[in-house]
């Protein structure tokens, strides 16, 4: 008896059932990852702490943060600047690929309920607790209370509440703070928000306003750049914190996978020069980690990348290479 033949399917039923099929699958993956608006543009959700109290005792506070998230290697950063190691604890975090939540190293006896999961966390201080669970974290321990979760405002805190236990270099001084203010408002919605606003976009339209936007103030930047040494004047700042976290993710991370590539932070002659005198002081670089960033960014956002591959370059081998930035000084 003859085999039969094989009826092949058309190759442009093929290509199209498969587009629409991953096409509605992507947009409800991206719903819960990334709200958007109805034009399809990402819109980041509001922290629920924000409590301003301290109490300035050694011990008493903990930081939680993710090795990866920009926002939590703010505070990593003023909490070594402003020399707070040894008065407040750390625990890390790790995104897991398959439950889309925040997961604690190992058993954290330090913590109550010997929690498993971030979430699990926040219910531990707030029973019934039902909103995002996300990073970073200032906890009290004694209280058992998350302080705040924004960033932003961990920051100014770190800053300033932990009196005698912190060095007294001042990141927001008076004198500048209306300039602070204004840079962090805008790099914020531009660049720190916005390489977010072009990876998490969901139409054309939504991508092609936030990429402009990014790229427009980051010429800004270098050009403010090019004649002194921080964001404002030669006084390090909360700005340039702010700043900070997300230019280092940006070569990495951003310019691949979110597409943010109308240009890398290297094509910038005085922004990645003042990138490399930032990794420079004394400390940064240790808080900085570049294969939690490779791995989580690459390795867990799966509607983005979905084979899950991790990029073998760039890497931050020239921001160890001299700035000469010293001499606006």
């Amino acid at each position: 008896m003859p085999t039969p033949k094989r009826v092949a399917l058309p190759p442009g039923l093929i290509v199209r059932t498969g587009k629409f099929v991953w096409n509605t699958m992507w947009h409800t993956m991206m719903s819960q990852m990334a709200p958007r608006s109805k034009a399809g543009e990402y819109t980041r959700p509001e922290s629920a702490f924000r409590s301003r109290e301290i109490t300035p005792e050694a011990g008493r506070y903990r930081l939680i943060v993710g090795m990866s998230c920009p926002w939590a290697h703010r505070t990593l950063v003023v909490r070594v600047l402003k020399e707070l190691q040894d008065a407040i604890a750390l625990t890390t975090v790790y995104p897991s690929t398959d439950e889309g939540l925040w997961l604690f190293d190992s058993d954290q006896t330090e913590l109550p309920g010997n929690c498993r999961t971030l979430p699990e966390f926040y219910r531990s201080c707030q029973a019934g607790y039902s909103g995002r669970a996300t990073v970073p974290v200032l906890w009290d321990s004694k209280t058992n209370t998350i302080v705040n979760n924004e960033s932003a405002e961990i920051i100014e805190l770190l800053n300033s509440e932990f009196g005698e236990l912190a060095n007294d270099s001042d990141l927001y001084p008076e004198s500048l703070r209306s300039d602070i203010d204004a840079l962090n408002e805008k790099i914020y919605a531009t660049v720190n928000n916005g390489v977010y606003r072009c990876g998490f976009a969901q139409t054309q339209h939504a991508y092609d306003q936030a990429v402009d936007e990014l790229f427009t103030t980051l010429d800004e930047l270098d050009e403010r750049l090019s004649t002194q040494r921080y964001l404002c004047g030669n006084t390090l700042t909360l700005a340039d914190v702010r700043l900070f976290t997300t230019l280092i993710r940006f070569d990495v991370a951003y310019h691949g996978i979110f597409k943010c590539n109308r240009r890398r932070i290297a094509d910038y002659h005085s922004l990645s020069s003042y990138l490399a005198d930032l990794y420079q002081l004394p400390g940064i670089a240790d808080t900085c980690d570049i294969d939690a960033v490779k791995r989580d960014y690459f390795g867990n956002l799966f509607p983005l990348n979905p084979g899950g591959i991790v990029p073998v370059g760039p890497g931050w081998e020239g921001l160890k290479h001299p700035h000469n930035r010293e001499r606006f000084s």
